[in-house]
């Protein structure tokens, strides 16, 4: 008998313990991050539904950012306002290459493309 849970916990000790599993909003998250460091940008945008969501309090929904996985590739689409004086593709290209690293650093999936919209311009800052 000592033998048999022996060899069972021998193949517990091999095998997989269980399911990691990354919500998209927590993948939102990391992108709006890596955007908001990024020099030159004011701030992300929410679009109106996801501020609706926001104010009646349904929760998971990002402010600006759309995330998609499909067979663990990962596609962000990003709503930017950009700060006045900032060259605009230079900005967009060091965005894309801050949020593609973060959230392959982070969690481990790939990311396949890391869309920018420029929805507007911070004359303030």
């Amino acid at each position: 008998m000592a033998k048999e849970i022996g060899e069972k916990s021998i193949m517990l000790a091999n095998e997989v313990l269980g399911e990691v599993r990354i919500a998209d909003s927590v993948i939102g998250n990391i992108a709006v991050l890596a955007a908001k460091e990024t020099d030159g940008v004011a701030n992300v945008l929410g679009n109106s539904a996801n501020e609706l969501m926001n104010k009646v309090g349904v929760k998971g929904y990002q402010r600006g950012v759309k995330v998609e996985i499909i067979e663990n590739v990962v596609s962000v689409d990003l709503a930017l306002i950009i700060a006045y004086g900032y060259n605009i593709p230079a900005t967009c290209k060091k965005v894309q290459d801050k949020v593609k690293a973060s959230i392959e650093n982070m969690t481990g999936l790939e990311v396949g493309d890391v869309n920018i919209k420029i929805a507007g311009m911070d004359l303030e800052s």
